[in-house]
């Protein structure tokens, strides 16, 4: 391959690994995940789930990522020590971004689906249900969305990952403040805010802290190398520490938001704020066609789901896409068109999934969606992160004394000699108990 590809300027770092983080984990998962798990006291367990896993695993990602200059397949072995084993978590980091794309493409195809059509005003007479069921729409938006993503990166990285995303971030951003501003003047807003930001103490339990935890590594995508694809493509002006920071504050102000703007409307209009998945779909468009000027406001809100979404997708298609160009040595164009349909094909399997291809995996009523969630959500992210705590963190690994040189290269806040018991023990205890016990009390049957 030729030389590596560099990120033009410090905000569109920024931008990519948050708009990397910031997705449908926030706006679509984040608000389902704490209206099903009591409202505000998943949310306080949420921030502290960032706060103590997120943000370390973030920094240690990132510090992999830079000090490696490679992809997600080859960085452990460029940093390993001589003779180690720790090369096949590159290519788990693949397969986990591969598998988070075979369901993430087909949601994001569903959100421009309603936000096609709503701006085209037939937004009265359809439901999550009759879209997920109907196999055309499934995949004619699949198509959509795969095309989008890999036309966009097969220009050059700061031609054409990097501009759109910075556009798409601004846009989402604004648009999110609009209709945050729209939401709290509705009569509900008092009641919707109370159930979303009061914690209830008596809510938190074991399986709201795992959904917490796992809902806090899903909505920052680390755990599989997304994040340190970013930290490759940029320079040592900055400590890394202090970049996941503004990342993790970015993500979290869009997940805030997002039920900022959900919660009101669900307490106003009497819908039902724990109905899981279909909450962004059926609840927010029966919102939209309640409300006057709804068809409008209800474009302006799915327009911000499809840049959410979409800036994740770019994000994980890039680190799919720069682990394949490692392995083979092709060029961005050749390898987005093979990425691309790899990814459409096996992504067919959720498409397709509530119509032609039935397959129950788990309880009753799971699917495809529910398959490949469990190997990304529940498996990988929290593995990963686990995996990634340790190279960095022991001798056996790339060693902390490595992991602190690089983490610290450059301005910015820095990792402190009192924070290496929390990196080092705190992190992985707290994700091998919240794992264990999250395996243990899943609904499999």
């Amino acid at each position: 391959m030729n030389e590596r590809e560099r990120l033009g300027s410090r905000l569109g770092f920024i931008m990519l690994s948050a708009g990397c983080a910031i997705g449908c984990g926030n706006v679509w998962k984040f608000p389902w995940m704490c209206g099903q798990n009591g409202g505000g006291g998943f949310m306080l367990v949420y921030l502290f789930c960032l706060l103590l896993l997120g943000l370390p695993v973030m920094t240690m990602e990132f510090a992999v990522g830079r000090g490696a200059q490679a992809s997600p397949v080859h960085m452990y072995q460029k940093l390993q020590k001589p003779g180690g084993k720790w090369g096949i978590l590159g290519y788990v980091c693949l397969i986990g971004n591969i598998a988070l794309m075979a369901f993430y493409t087909v949601v994001t195809g569903w959100i421009i689906y309603y936000f096609v059509k709503f701006l085209t005003g037939a937004n009265e007479n359809f439901g999550f249900v009759t879209m997920i069921t109907d196999p055309m729409v499934n995949v004619a938006y699949l198509f959509i969305t795969v095309v989008i993503a890999f036309v966009i990166l097969s220009y050059n990285l700061q031609g054409g990952l990097e501009r759109v995303t910075k556009y798409m971030m601004t846009a989402l951003i604004v648009l999110m403040l609009v209709l945050a501003g729209r939401s709290m003047m509705l009569s509900g807003a008092k009641e919707g805010l109370a159930f979303y930001l009061i914690p209830d103490f008596s809510k938190i339990n074991g399986s709201v802290i795992v959904s917490a935890m796992n809902q806090a590594f899903f909505t920052l995508s680390i755990g599989m190398g997304s994040m340190a694809i970013f930290g490759s493509y940029i320079d040592k002006d900055h400590s890394l520490l202090g970049e996941s920071v503004n990342v993790i504050l970015l993500d979290t102000l869009v997940a805030v938001v997002a039920g900022l703007i959900m919660f009101p409307a669900c307490f106003t209009y009497g819908l039902e704020v724990n109905a899981g998945p279909s909450l962004l779909f059926d609840t927010m468009a029966s919102v939209f066609n309640n409300m006057e000027g709804g068809r409008w406001w209800g474009a302006l809100f799915f327009l911000f789901m499809v840049f959410a979404a979409m800036s994740t997708v770019l994000a994980v298609c890039e680190n799919i896409l720069a682990m394949v160009r490692e392995l083979t040595g092709w060029s961005r164009p050749k390898g987005s068109l093979i990425c691309g349909i790899v990814i459409f094909l096996l992504a067919l399997t959720t498409a397709l999934g509530y119509s032609v291809i039935h397959f129950q995996p788990f309880a009753e009523g799971s699917a495809w969606l529910d398959f490949w969630d469990f190997i990304v959500s529940t498996n990988i992210l929290p593995l990963g992160s686990l995996l990634i705590t340790l190279f960095c963190c022991n001798n056996f690994g790339w060693g902390w004394d490595n992991f602190i040189e690089e983490a610290n290269t450059g301005e910015g806040l820095k990792v402190q000699a009192w924070m290496k018991p929390i990196f080092r023990y705190a992190v992985p205890v707290a994700i091998i108990g919240i794992y264990v016990y999250g395996l243990a009390t899943f609904p499999w049957k």
